[in-house]
């Protein structure tokens, strides 16, 4: 079945002929109880009226039939305003949303650059840490606690501390090898000037027994037998001053005033004992030293750090040809220094291994031959070599705390013959081989305060008893 739609102009003509039959007729309308206008009007499909007639049936008496052209055109144009305030509210909205997004990309980005920045602070925090502050700083062992409660356990393990906080920071670095060894903690920062005093004891005692001469049967000798006790105290007080040329560049020059003890005691047997003792005395400036460090990498995770030195030891002090002798050669006076000139090169390393940093290092000390020409007694001393040295040493550092770390370690020095002209003859003499047990300790008493104490045990026979060294830095940047 089709529907059949009439044209605009024919259904425009039949509402007009329904109106004027309900006009000129309205009694045979009502005779005949003509439907209501809205079913006439769904009677008349195909005039498309229905909309217009239920509209006119549902408006109240005497109430127009459209309102006023006028006021038609003002509601209009208040809705076209009211739009057009939301279109300009939304575009404006839209701007600032657009500008938002702008804003927000330009965030991420710099968040994505600081990102990586701290990743990069990170790997190199040992560089970039003020390590002036800590310098000479080491680390220890820690101690296992108490094991926990296990499964089905009935005890119950509380927490050591607050729940719902965040664990404090790791020790740095710098602070697990403040208590090593001096010259094999970290650089100075720089343009910061440091001044460190520091105050070291050595204590060192000898025996010899020395026999020239023959031995015929065991236990009976023909010749000089020379028995030596001594005893040596020697008191140093330093100042050094470091300044950090850049971050990987430092300079220090140090300037020592010893005082020393010594305490002799010689027994000479030839045809009858003869027993000498000696005290001597003596204080004044030590050999000053200038010494350059400089390191060759940045700390990259668990890699070692090296750092390669370079140190020059003056004659500054007296030396042993200075002194006075007797007429039997031996000295009446004390010597501050070696009375040559010395350059050491070396090469040490710093190697964090969480909790603890492990460090080392090798030198050689060359020393400067010259001719003394000098009488000591009654024999001519000409040109001296002394023995160079060679050194190594290796240990740990360990933070139990922020405030105090403690190191161990171990160094050994071999010492070369000294060459020496006497007269008409060369002499030379043995080798010397000095190791030492070394242990530091070091506590932060303020932020920028640091107190130092290490320690120094002999464990050969030519390696002093004991020694203490004492050292505190004080300054900052310039």
């Amino acid at each position: 079945m089709t529907n059949l739609s009439a044209p605009p102009v024919l259904r425009h003509m039949g509402v007009a002929a329904v109106g004027l039959s309900a006009v000129f007729a309205p009694s045979q309308a009502k005779a005949y109880e003509a439907p209501p206008l809205e079913c006439l009007c769904d009677a008349l499909p195909f005039l498309d009226t229905a909309p217009t007639w239920n509209a006119a049936a549902a408006a109240p008496d005497g109430a127009p039939e459209n309102p006023p052209a006028a006021s038609v055109e003002s509601e209009i144009d208040a809705q076209r305003r009211i739009i057009a305030e939301q279109r300009a509210l939304i575009d404006q909205q839209n701007v600032m949303l657009a500008e938002q997004r702008q804003h927000i990309v330009k965030m991420q980005g710099q968040l994505i650059t600081q990102q990586a920045q701290i990743d990069r602070l990170s790997s190199f925090a040992l560089a970039e840490a003020q390590l002036d502050m800590f310098r000479g700083t080491g680390m220890g062992q820690g101690i296992a606690g108490p094991a926990l409660p296990g499964p089905g356990s009935d005890a119950v393990a509380l927490p050591d501390a607050p729940v719902g906080e965040a664990p404090p920071p790791s020790e740095s670095t710098a602070e697990r090898v403040a208590a090593v060894p001096e010259g094999q903690g970290v650089l100075t920062r720089a343009g910061n000037l440091i001044f460190e005093p520091s105050f070291e004891y050595t204590r060192s005692s000898t025996n010899r027994l020395v026999f020239r001469g023959i031995e015929l049967i065991p236990g009976i000798q023909i010749g000089l037998i020379e028995a030596t006790d001594a005893d040596r105290d020697t008191l140093v007080g330093t100042a050094s001053l470091r300044y950090g040329i850049s971050d990987r560049l430092e300079a220090e020059v140090r300037i020592p005033y010893l005082y020393r003890n010594d305490r002799i005691e010689v027994v000479q047997q030839r045809d009858e004992g003869i027993v000498r003792s000696i005290a001597l005395r003596e204080d004044g400036v030590g050999d000053a030293e200038f010494s350059l460090r400089y390191q060759f990498n940045r700390p990259v995770g668990q890699k070692p750090i090296f750092v390669g030195t370079l140190r020059v030891k003056s004659d500054t002090g007296k030396g042993p040809f200075e002194v006075g002798y007797d007429e039997f050669g031996v000295a009446t006076g004390l010597a501050t220094g070696s009375g040559f000139w010395a350059v050491q090169p070396g090469l040490n390393f710093l190697m964090p291994s969480d909790p603890a940093v492990i460090y080392g290092g090798a030198a050689y000390l060359y020393h400067i031959p010259r001719d003394v020409n000098k009488l000591v007694g009654e024999v001519l001393i000409g040109r001296v070599d002394p023995g160079d040295a060679v050194s190594a040493n290796i240990g740990f550092g360990f933070a139990l705390n922020p405030r105090f770390s403690f190191s161990l370690g171990y160094r050994h020095n071999y010492i070369f013959p000294t060459k020496t002209e006497i007269g008409d003859t060369h002499q030379k003499s043995n080798y010397i081989h000095v190791g030492s047990l070394n242990f530091g300790m070091s506590y932060r008493l303020t932020e920028r305060d640091v107190l130092n104490m290490g320690f120094e045990i002999g464990v050969t026979e030519d390696a002093p008893d004991v020694s203490i060294t004492l050292r505190m830095p004080f300054g900052g940047k310039l």
